[in-house]
Formats: C-alpha cells, structure tokens, sequence
C-alpha cells in the first residue's frame, strides 16, 4: 500500500501531467484534487514541526553544554605571574600581577637599571623578561658641575662647591644678574654709600654709637664706621632661608631681587613669575606655527604626519592630531600602524619632585559600537633614558609618570602607545608624542 504523503505527492505529479484543456479518463475531479492537496499541507506541517523540535532539542543541548563548560572554567583559579618586589635602591610601579598586566621598574639616583623596564604576565603564567636590579654609578663621572664646580660624592647623591660668583645646584646660575654699574655699587670696600659715619651721642662721660638699619657698627682705622650688612651673602650660606627666589643684589643698608630673563617680578619683590609669550596680541612666531610657552621662553612648533609609505598614509585632523586613511581589508603591515598620532607639549622646572604624573591616554567608544575590553600601555620611542614609567591608573586609562628628576634647560621626547584589544584580538592603536621643555630654573 503506498503511504498517504507519497499518494498525496503522486496525486499531484498526476494533476501536473494532466492539462486543463484536455479531459481523460486518468485526470482526477476536482473532490480529489483538493484532498490531495489537504493531505500535502499536512504532511508538511508535521515535517516543520518534527524540525522545529529538533532544532530546540539541539539548543537546549548547546545551552546545558555552554553552562558545563563555564562551571569548569569558572571553577579554575585565574592565570598569574609570580608575585615581583622592587629591586634594592629602586622602585616598583603595579601591583597586580594576572596576564597581560605589566610591572614597571626604575632606580633611585645614582643608580642606573640593569635589564628591562617593563615586563609583560604571559598567559604561561611567566613574565616577558627577569626582574632587574639597580647598579650604583658614579655621579661625578658625568662632569655634572658647571663653570669650575667641584663634585663631592655624597650617598646616592652628588653635591657642587660653587666658585664665587656661581650657584645653583650645578653652578650653572650667576650669584647676581646686576648691571656692571649695580656690581661696582655691591662692592663695599670701593663705594662710600656702603659705609657711613655712625650716629653717637655722650651719655655719662661715655660715648655710644649706632647705625641706621642695614649698617653694623665696625672699628676702621682707630674710629668707628658703618658698614653696610651684606643681605645676599648673610642668606646665602647652607642652612639659612632663602631671601629671593632667583638672585639677589646687595644694595647700601638693603637688597633687592632680581628674576632672569622671561620672568617678572611679582609684588612681593622676591617672587619671580613666567611671563606668557604666546598670550600677548604680538605674534611671536612664523604662520603656520603654533606658539608653546616655556619657563623663560617659549618655542614655535609645526607638528608633521609621518609621510605615506605603500598603502599607509595619514591626513592632518587637527593642528596637533594625525589620523591613518582606511587601510584594504587585506592589509595587516597597514592595520598594525597606528591609527591616529597625537602631539603633546608640557613645560616643566627643573628639580621637579618625583614620583609625579604628566599625562594621561584614555579611550572612549563610539556610541552604539563596542569598545575594547583590554588596553595596553607602553613607551615606545623618545629620548627621555628611563626618566618615565608608563602604567595603568584604571580600566580605560593610562598615565605618563616622571620617576627621575631632571635638570634643565633640556628638551625630551617621549612617545606613548595605547593598544586596543577586543577578546584578545588586536584592534587597533594610538600613539601620543609628548614633547617636555625643562626650564633651567626650579620655579
């Protein structure tokens, strides 16, 4: 007997093979017809339904599959590196030790790294490099003083006895910016304004004597003199409070404070403060410059996009932002160049305390796409010789810290990379150049 769907399905090759035009006996009525047809559409649903369960059948058992597979590996202790300290006479930058987390090192002064300064958790539970240690150097080696300056070794440290007429912590500043005609005027022995006769009066057959403020009263030649109290030189030895901020010239019976070149004086007459060039009506520099104020100074920068190379090419978005035209689906060297170049300027003095952080790299999602949910941060270019560590501060941030103090005046570079991954996938990255002008004063 043949089954109702392969009847219902022979049914209707027959009623195909039987045109409308001509009648025979072997066509079937139209009763039939429809009762063919019925019995088709029920043969169909119950396939789709048979096919619908099976699909359901297979999801529940993807479903228990996925949730078993979680428990397990829910189950096992996240993949860590072994825990690093900070190696003697240095320092240590983060603290957790999982996988793709990094571990930043640098030395105290008068210590230099020996190995890496950054190392990298593996998924092997291994770091990317040994831990390093610091090596004690020999400050003095450099020649670090200036002008005749003798170098004393000291503990970790190094210290500079200044000729007369030189200070500063390398001698590089003079004792006193005066005009030739303010130093004749600090010479005591030579000016008379520096000494005066005293005011005496007879009290009881016996004379007493004083000076004016600014004198002290000195014995000269069998009688008593004036002399003027050299403020710069009393302040100005180990120990004693600094009476102005940059130079200090001596003047009859007091003193006055000098500020270097690019400064202003403030109200107080001891404090200097930077004078702002670019801020001024007055273009300062060329067009197509963009004018950086510095301690003292200033620069005119032009930031360049690198030039194009192959199917890599980047177009200026903004004076200080570069950003990569879309590279072909099938260019991985063109994915991995970065994807957009910031340029930065920072003005710092010298002697900055540390550790101190100067930048922050931050990522943002566009809205209505997903953003990375690793980031890695690294420095990866520059002249900056170990003066930075680059680490994590949070989830979606990186900061730029100076570990080592520095002596102006210097120009450093240094350049920042932010690598973007999506389930461990790369994505795509971002690199900042930070340009830092260090004045050759501490304020």
């Amino acid at each position: 007997m043949v089954p109702h769907s392969s009847r219902a399905l022979f049914l209707l090759l027959l009623l195909l093979a039987c045109p409308a035009s001509r009648a025979s006996q072997n066509c079937l009525s139209k009763q039939q017809l429809l009762s063919a047809i019925r019995q088709l559409q029920q043969m169909l649903k119950g396939q789709e339904t048979r096919f619908a369960e099976g699909i359901r059948h297979m999801k529940s058992r993807l479903a228990a599959l996925q949730n078993s597979v979680s428990r397990v590996a829910s189950d096992a202790p996240p993949v860590s590196c072994p825990a690093l300290n900070a190696p003697p006479d240095g320092r240590k930058f983060g603290s957790k030790f999982l996988v793709d987390h990094e571990v930043h090192f640098t030395c105290n002064p008068g210590f230099r790294l020996v190995g890496p300064s950054s190392v990298v958790c593996l998924p092997n539970g291994t770091w990317t490099g040994e831990q390093p240690h610091c090596r004690e150097i020999s400050e003095c080696s450099s020649q670090p003083c200036q002008d005749g300056g003798t170098c004393i070794e000291g503990v970790s440290q190094h210290r500079c006895i200044c000729p007369p007429g030189r200070t500063g912590s390398h001698c590089q500043h003079q004792a006193q910016t005066a005009t030739p005609e303010e130093e004749d005027q600090g010479d005591v022995a030579g000016d008379p304004a520096f000494s005066r006769a005293p005011r005496c009066a007879q009290v009881e057959r016996a004379q007493h004597c004083s000076c004016e403020a600014g004198f002290h009263l000195s014995a000269a030649a069998g009688r008593s003199v004036c002399q003027d109290v050299n403020e710069c030189e009393l302040y100005g030895q180990e120990g004693r409070p600094r009476l102005c901020m940059h130079a200090c010239v001596n003047t009859p019976g007091s003193y006055r404070c000098s500020c270097p070149g690019g400064y202003r004086t403030l109200a107080d007459g001891k404090t200097c403060e930077d004078v702002d060039e670019c801020a001024g009506s007055q273009h300062v520099c060329p067009q197509g410059t963009t004018c950086i104020n510095t301690g003292g100074g200033f620069q005119c920068v032009s930031p360049e996009c690198p030039e194009g190379s192959g199917n890599v090419s980047y177009v200026k978005t903004s004076p200080f932002q570069c950003e990569r035209n879309p590279c072909p689906m099938d260019s991985r060297p063109c994915r991995s160049m970065p994807k957009t170049i910031s340029f930065h300027y920072l003005s710092l003095p010298s002697n900055l305390k540390t550790p101190i952080t100067l930048f922050r790299m931050a990522t943002a999602s566009a809205p209505g796409r997903p953003g990375p949910n690793s980031l890695r941060f690294g420095i990866v270019g520059g002249n900056s010789r170990g003066h930075f560590v680059m680490q994590r501060s949070d989830r979606q941030t990186g900061e730029l810290i100076l570990v080592q103090t520095l002596e102006g005046p210097q120009t450093l570079e240094v350049d920042v990379d932010m690598s973007e991954y999506l389930d461990r996938s790369f994505q795509a990255n971002h690199v900042s150049k930070v340009t830092i002008f260090v004045s050759p004063y501490d304020f």
